[in-house]
Protein backbone atom coordinates (compact mmCIF):
# COMPACT_ATOMS: atom_id res chain seq x y z
CA UNK A 1 0.00 0.00 0.00
CA UNK A 2 1.66 3.22 -0.86
CA UNK A 3 1.01 6.68 0.80
CA UNK A 4 -0.98 9.15 -1.48
CA UNK A 5 0.86 11.85 -2.29
CA UNK A 6 -0.92 14.82 -1.11
CA UNK A 7 -0.41 13.18 2.39
CA UNK A 8 3.34 12.79 1.46
CA UNK A 9 3.39 16.31 0.61
CA UNK A 10 1.62 17.68 3.66
CA UNK A 11 3.99 15.38 5.34
CA UNK A 12 7.36 17.15 4.11
CA UNK A 13 5.58 20.84 4.41
CA UNK A 14 5.32 19.99 8.21
CA UNK A 15 8.50 18.81 8.19
CA UNK A 16 10.32 21.78 6.83
CA UNK A 17 7.85 23.89 9.05
CA UNK A 18 9.02 21.97 12.09
CA UNK A 19 12.39 21.65 10.77
CA UNK A 20 12.46 25.85 11.13
CA UNK A 21 10.77 26.07 14.70
CA UNK A 22 13.46 23.13 16.05
CA UNK A 23 16.51 25.65 14.29
CA UNK A 24 14.99 28.37 16.55
CA UNK A 25 15.45 26.14 19.81
CA UNK A 26 14.82 23.10 20.74
CA UNK A 27 11.48 23.65 22.67
CA UNK A 28 9.63 20.23 23.95
CA UNK A 29 6.27 20.15 22.14
CA UNK A 30 8.49 21.20 18.68
CA UNK A 31 10.88 18.36 19.43
CA UNK A 32 7.98 16.22 20.05
CA UNK A 33 5.95 17.40 17.39
CA UNK A 34 9.16 16.53 14.86
CA UNK A 35 9.45 13.28 16.69
CA UNK A 36 5.60 12.62 15.39
CA UNK A 37 6.68 13.63 11.73
CA UNK A 38 9.93 11.61 11.26
CA UNK A 39 8.25 9.04 12.47
CA UNK A 40 5.66 9.38 10.12
CA UNK A 41 7.21 10.03 7.15
CA UNK A 42 9.62 6.77 7.81
CA UNK A 43 6.52 4.47 8.00
CA UNK A 44 4.75 5.94 5.18
CA UNK A 45 8.17 5.29 2.74
CA UNK A 46 8.90 2.40 4.32
CA UNK A 47 12.33 3.70 5.53
CA UNK A 48 14.14 3.49 8.87
CA UNK A 49 15.92 7.28 9.10
CA UNK A 50 14.64 10.84 8.03
CA UNK A 51 17.21 11.20 5.45
CA UNK A 52 16.05 8.08 2.95
CA UNK A 53 12.36 9.00 3.59
CA UNK A 54 12.95 12.56 2.18
CA UNK A 55 14.55 10.67 -0.35
CA UNK A 56 11.85 8.23 -0.89
CA UNK A 57 8.73 10.86 -0.09
CA UNK A 58 10.34 13.97 -2.72
CA UNK A 59 10.81 10.47 -5.32
CA UNK A 60 7.44 9.81 -5.22
CA UNK A 61 5.78 13.13 -5.16
CA UNK A 62 7.99 13.50 -8.31
CA UNK A 63 6.34 10.46 -10.16
CA UNK A 64 3.03 10.83 -9.00
CA UNK A 65 1.98 13.02 -12.02
CA UNK A 66 3.29 10.18 -14.34
CA UNK A 67 0.85 7.80 -12.74
CA UNK A 68 -2.09 10.18 -12.36
CA UNK A 69 -1.91 10.66 -16.24
CA UNK A 70 -1.39 6.79 -16.75
CA UNK A 71 -4.54 6.43 -15.14
CA UNK A 72 -6.13 9.11 -16.95
CA UNK A 73 -5.27 7.81 -20.33
CA UNK A 74 -6.61 4.11 -18.98
CA UNK A 75 -9.79 4.94 -18.36
CA UNK A 76 -10.56 7.15 -21.15
CA UNK A 77 -10.07 10.43 -19.78
CA UNK A 78 -8.41 13.53 -21.82
CA UNK A 79 -4.39 14.10 -19.95
CA UNK A 80 -5.32 17.51 -21.10
CA UNK A 81 -8.29 17.84 -18.33
CA UNK A 82 -10.71 18.34 -21.47
CA UNK A 83 -13.16 16.17 -22.69
CA UNK A 84 -12.78 15.49 -25.98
Amino acid sequence: MMTHPAVLASLLEEYEMEWELRAAGPHGPVRQQMEDVVYTLCVSTGTRDIDAALVAARERLGTAWLEDAEAAAGDGRALSGTAE
